[in-house]
């Protein structure tokens, strides 16, 4: 049972059903997912979270409502790892990766994904599709796939060849868009009009598919035998990401499943693309649009639909958002491999990044428990360390060539 009461704009308050609606026909303000979470106390417990499945499903009562069953190919509940090397190159006390590269398809997307596409089957949709940066598009591609829906999905044409690959395997309709994510978004809006039998998920689905993000931090609260962490760093794209995973957490205190406050949030954006990072540093209420230019291309939203209120959440609650530059990403991707055998995207390397720079800020405090979330895997962008990381020597079939090389390599990682 699904305690989702209906959609509610969060500009003005209007209510709506749970229907194909994502923007609010009076202030034109976009809607969310709205719950009874003065029913859910007492029907929501610890324990009736722990009878349920191995999945993000396992807190179907404050999720939308999936009809008959969900669309479920075991995204969420993944590990939340104590990472005790890391941390101590960083100089902090407890720091955790919430480690979703372990999903399905390898990035979070699938907790999202999951989420609207159950709707949409309770919708009576039967064609999935989107706009996407990557990761989205695999993770439609696949739930399709396993529905036996057709799908479309629209991505930038200059994207990693990985993602391009792991989104085509699957069978349905990629188109490369010449132009940014945000090119890509503007032509999805003008298709919903044009098709609006199609679950453009982060589009007329948007409301339902970003209620998949809250199924982080309610896996972090738990795996943490139910407390809150002090502080908690995200990677930000559009944004929706960052507030729902407040949502969640506010959600839980507000049921009482768990002990603590919520915790500060923390952005992370690449210095090619952070337009949210510049409007927090610069005060603003507005965020100027940015064209990207970074290998973190999972993150290269110029325009971000959730920016406003990712402002709003940081500076309420005393968070801050950090922009890191390409050669700090690339780094600190190889920094987590080596320290904690974690092999992240960019957006990973992101997110590493700016916790080191916020450490080093003074913003995150090095004495409290922190949470990074690693969005995906690191096969999903090769491209960008196919180049660095490769074998250390090539050698002739003898044990001569081989005690030579190890000999030489031993030298170098003494000096």
């Amino acid at each position: 049972m699904s305690f989702a009461t209906g959609l509610i704009c969060r500009e003005c308050g209007t209510g709506y059903p749970s229907e194909a609606f994502y923007v609010c026909e009076y202030c034109f303000g976009p809607l969310e997912v709205n719950y009874d979470l003065a029913g859910a106390r007492g029907v929501v417990t610890r324990q009736s979270i722990l009878d349920g499945p191995l999945s993000m499903w396992r807190y179907g009562a404050l999720l939308p409502d999936p009809g008959e069953a969900p669309v479920d190919l075991g995204a969420g509940w993944t590990p939340l790892r104590r990472a005790t090397r890391l941390a101590e190159v960083l100089g902090v006390r407890e720091l955790w990766l919430k480690d979703d590269t372990r999903n399905p398809t390898g990035s979070f997307k699938d907790r999202v994904v999951s989420a609207a596409l159950s709707s949409a089957r309770r919708l009576g949709f039967s064609t999935a599709a989107c706009a996407s940066t990557g990761n989205l598009a695999t993770s439609v591609a696949a739930h399709a796939a396993f529905l036996g829906w057709p799908s479309v999905t629209i991505i930038p044409s200059d994207l990693e060849k990985s993602k391009i690959a792991m989104t085509a395997i699957f069978g349905g309709t990629v188109l490369g868009v010449e132009g940014t994510y945000d090119d890509v978004n503007r032509l999805c809006v003008e298709l919903v009009a044009e098709h609006p039998d199609w679950a453009f998920v982060n589009i007329n689905l948007r409301p339902y598919y970003a209620e998949g993000s809250k199924t982080l931090a309610y896996e972090i609260a738990e795996q943490l035998n139910w407390r809150t962490p002090d502080q908690v760093v995200v990677p930000v794209a559009s944004g929706s990401q960052l507030t729902k995973v407040a949502k969640g957490f506010k959600e839980f205190v507000e049921l009482g499943l768990v002990e603590g406050t919520a915790p500060v949030l923390f952005g992370a954006q690449a210095q090619g693309c952070s337009p949210i990072a510049t409007a927090f540093a610069q005060g603003a209420d507005v965020i100027t649009p940015q064209r990207p230019n970074t290998i973190a291309r999972s993150l290269a939203i110029g325009n971000p639909a959730d920016g406003p209120y990712v402002l709003d959440e940081l500076r309420a609650n005393g968070g801050d958002c950090g922009s890191v530059p390409d050669d700090e990403t690339l780094e600190c991707i190889e920094l987590l491999a080596k320290t904690e055998g974690v092999f992240a995207e960019t957006a990973g390397g992101v997110t590493i990044a700016t916790l080191r720079q916020l450490i080093a800020r003074g913003s995150i405090d090095p004495e409290g428990s922190i949470v990074a979330i690693i969005s995906g895997h690191g096969l999903k962008t090769l491209d960008a360390v196919v180049e660095s990381a490769t074998v250390s020597s090539t050698i002739a079939p003898s044990l001569e060539a081989a005690e030579e090389a190890l000999r030489f390599h031993q030298l170098v990682a003494a000096s």
